[in-house]
């Protein structure tokens, strides 16, 4: 009997959320077909099945964290199909519990008429049909699972409910405000999705405290940061005046404002970088143990924040792409990357990085370098500075830049050569375009 294993869909993946079933047990399926949807550390993607037949078992509940290569999933000729699930089959993330034990138990079996309408928004007795994930992401919205519609198997809620349910809130922003979980957590957790408070943590921590359970995406960020404070880095920062780039910028957007092109100055930023780091190839490098890759490629990722954490979409050969493709381009990921669908060639293959804070008003940062690429680049905000000019006291627009190195790919003096010829190029924003 043929099975349906947890895929590895990047670089990074160590396990996925079985995030919810598109087939049931007892379907047919082809090849190719979409049978469920996995959550990545990166992204929301697709299952698919790489066999003919009925899709006979399904393993895992919505919810559940499964290890690479693990199965989720028998593919038959039918005869097994309700067979129930496997003994071995993956808990939920968080710790099993009644509700989300087995497919079977969350309504992936049929259910009789009596059943559905106490599914719709939870058990007979009071209990919740929620899957782990789901119940995480109503605490961090201030949501009651109990009052969110599920429309998951049997009527369980999944996390495309809970996102619907703060669309419709009053006063939640859920969906654009990274970070600001904890502020918008007014309404306390229901009792059903409180964690249990760790053992001889002292009663006001207990009541003063939300426990929030880890997402996959925020244990790939801690765990890749954390070997980044093995690299030795060394920083290194530059004073950009920025009066002729805006100037550029707003005649580019003047210009083209009838083809629809837009480009913002993150734009220009990723079309500068790609055009030093041609020129100076030996920057576009990344450690590799016991030797360092220099690549042929310039793919200059873009940091992004998402609800959960941190996703680094990348604009492939941006020194080949005009400053039109690459404006366009940009904003297609960032919104990809905040929806979740971003596909694995588009958050894969980095060769440097750039993270932009200045439109939080950020002056200027050191951001920690996304391994193995050898550099990053931070850009705070654009801000006005006094200078004296033909004997007369003005302002000028001036950027700071910050370029953090791995020392042992790049040296002091060559980090410094790319980062003059970056200052240099969007001070004359016409070398952008060359």
């Amino acid at each position: 009997m043929p099975e349906v294993i947890m895929p590895r869909l990047s670089d990074t993946m160590e396990e996925g959320i079985l995030g919810r079933w598109l087939k049931h047990e007892g379907d047919t399926v082809k090849a190719g077909d979409v049978i469920g949807e996995i959550e990545t550390d990166k992204a929301t993607m697709d299952l698919e099945a790489f066999d003919d037949g009925v899709l006979e078992r399904l393993l895992v509940a919505e919810g559940a964290t499964v290890a690479i290569g693990q199965p989720v999933a028998f593919i038959g000729d039918g005869s097994g199909t309700g067979a129930g699930s496997a003994p071995d089959a993956a808990a939920p993330e968080g710790g099993g519990s009644a509700e989300v034990a087995s497919p079977a138990s969350e309504g992936l079996a049929p259910k009789s008429a009596a059943h559905s309408d106490a599914d719709a928004h939870g058990h007979a007795d009071g209990r919740v049909f929620a899957s782990p994930l789901a119940r995480k992401m109503a605490v961090e919205r201030g949501l009651d699972p109990a009052d969110i519609k599920g429309t998951g198997p049997g009527g369980r809620v999944v996390r495309a409910d809970v996102l619907a349910a703060g669309e419709h809130a009053p006063g939640d922003h859920a969906a654009g405000d990274h970070g600001a979980a904890a502020s918008r957590n007014e309404k306390a957790p229901s009792p059903s999705s409180t964690p249990a408070p760790a053992t001889g943590s002292s009663p006001a921590a207990q009541e003063d405290s939300v426990e929030i359970p880890l997402t996959q995406m925020r244990k790939v960020v801690a765990k890749r940061l954390t070997e980044s404070s093995a690299v030795p880095h060394f920083f290194l920062t530059a004073v950009v005046q920025m009066d002729a780039l805006l100037e550029f910028r707003s005649g580019i957007n003047a210009r083209f404002a009838d083809v629809g092109v837009k480009a913002s100055v993150t734009d220009l930023l990723v079309r500068a970088c790609a055009v030093a780091l041609r020129a100076h190839p030996v920057v576009n490098s990344s450690w590799a143990g016991d030797k360092i890759y220099q690549h042929r490629h310039v793919n200059v990722g873009l940091a992004v924040a998402v609800p959960d954490g941190l996703i680094v979409p990348v604009v492939r050969d941006a020194d080949r792409k005009g400053l039109a493709e690459i404006a366009t381009e940009t904003r297609d990921l960032a919104s990809k990357a905040r929806e979740g669908t971003l596909t694995l060639q588009q958050f894969s293959g980095g060769t440097f990085t750039v993270s932009n804070l200045g439109m939080f008003g950020i002056d200027n940062f050191t951001a920690i370098i996304n391994p193995p690429e050898a550099a990053i680049l931070a850009v705070g905000a654009t801000s006005e500075e006094p200078v004296v000019r033909d004997g007369e006291l003005t302002t000028r627009k001036v950027l700071k830049l910050t370029l953090t190195v791995d020392h042992r790919v790049l040296d002091g003096a060559t980090a410094a050569a790319f980062l003059q010829n970056l200052k240099q190029i969007l001070e004359d924003p016409m070398r952008i375009v060359l």
